[in-house]
C-alpha cells in the first residue's frame, strides 16, 4: 500500500473495531474457527454479520495483495531428489520471490518499498534480516540460467529499491492484522479459484494480478509454487 493511504487505513480500522466492540486484534484463524477471542462467532447469526461487514471492510481499503505460496507437499516431491543435503527452507523461497515481485511493482510505480512484517521469534526474525542482505549484496539466489525468463532483480536494484531493514511489528499494527486476512484468502485460492473471499478480492481489483497484463501475471503477478493443479 501506498505509505499516504494508511491513515485511511487506520481510520477504517478504527471505526470497524468500535462497530463490532472488538478490543483485541483481527486474527484470521481465530475468526474462520470461532475460537478465541472470537468465540462469539461460533453464533451463526453473528457470524453472518460480522463476515459480511468484515469482507467489506476488506473490500474498501487501499491495498494490492501479492503473496508467494508454497504447496509443501509438492515442494518436498519436487526438490528433495535435487537437493537432499541442502533443501532450501520455503521460508527462503517464498521471501526472495515476494520481495524481487513486490520491488518491481513498486519500482515501475516510481516508489521506494519498505518492509514490514509480523514478528514470530527471534530465529525466524533474525532469518528475514539475513534473506534481505543477501539480496542486497548478493542479488537473486536462484540459478541465474533458469530464471533469466523471470528477469531477476541485481543486488544493486534491491539497494535502490528497498529502504533499509525489515521492521518487525506486533499483530497490534492494523496493517498485519489487514494482510493476516488477505493472505490466507490469496494462500485459500491457490487450491480453489472459486473461494469467495479470493474472488471478491480479485473481482475488485484488491490483488496484484488485476494490475497487470494476462502474459505478465505468471511472471511478476502472484506465486503459486509446487501446485498440482487449481481448480476452476
Amino acid at each position: 500500500m501506498k505509505e499516504e493511504d494508511i491513515p485511511d487505513l487506520r481510520k477504517k480500522h478504527t471505526a470497524f473495531c468500535e462497530e463490532w466492540e472488538l478490543k483485541y486484534p483481527l486474527h484470521s484463524s481465530s475468526i474462520r474457527g470461532g475460537r478465541g477471542n472470537f468465540g462469539w462467532l461460533r453464533i451463526p447469526e453473528r457470524a453472518g454479520d460480522f463476515i459480511q461487514a468484515l469482507n467489506h471492510f476488506l473490500l474498501s481499503l487501499p491495498i494490492v495483495g501479492m503473496a508467494c505460496v508454497i504447496d509443501r507437499p509438492g515442494y518436498v516431491t519436487r526438490y528433495k531428489d535435487t537437493y537432499p543435503e541442502n533443501l532450501w527452507y520455503m521460508c527462503k523461497t517464498a521471501f526472495s520471490i515476494l520481495v524481487e515481485r513486490s520491488a518491481k511493482f513498486a519500482d515501475e510505480h516510481g516508489r521506494k518499498l519498505e518492509i514490514v512484517h509480523e514478528k514470530s521469534g527471534k530465529h525466524e526474525d533474525r532469518d528475514i534480516l539475513a534473506y534481505l542482505k543477501e539480496l542486497k549484496t548478493q542479488g537473486s539466489p536462484f540459478n541465474q540460467t533458469t530464471s533469466i525468463g523471470y528477469t531477476p532483480l541485481l543486488a544493486s536494484d534491491y539497494r535502490r529499491i528497498i529502504l533499509g531493514e525489515p521492521h518487525k511489528k506486533s499483530k497490534l499494527v492494523p496493517m498485519l492484522q489487514v494482510a493476516d486476512l488477505v493472505l490466507y484468502a490469496i494462500a485459500k485460492g491457490g487450491y480453489d479459484k472459486n473461494y469467495r473471499p479470493y474472488r471478491a478480492l480479485k473481482e475488485n481489483g484488491k490483488l496484484i494480478d488485476t494490475w497487470l497484463a494476462e502474459e505478465d501475471i505468471p511472471l511478476r503477478g502472484i506465486k503459486y509454487s509446487c501446485f498440482k493443479a487449481l481448480k476452476d
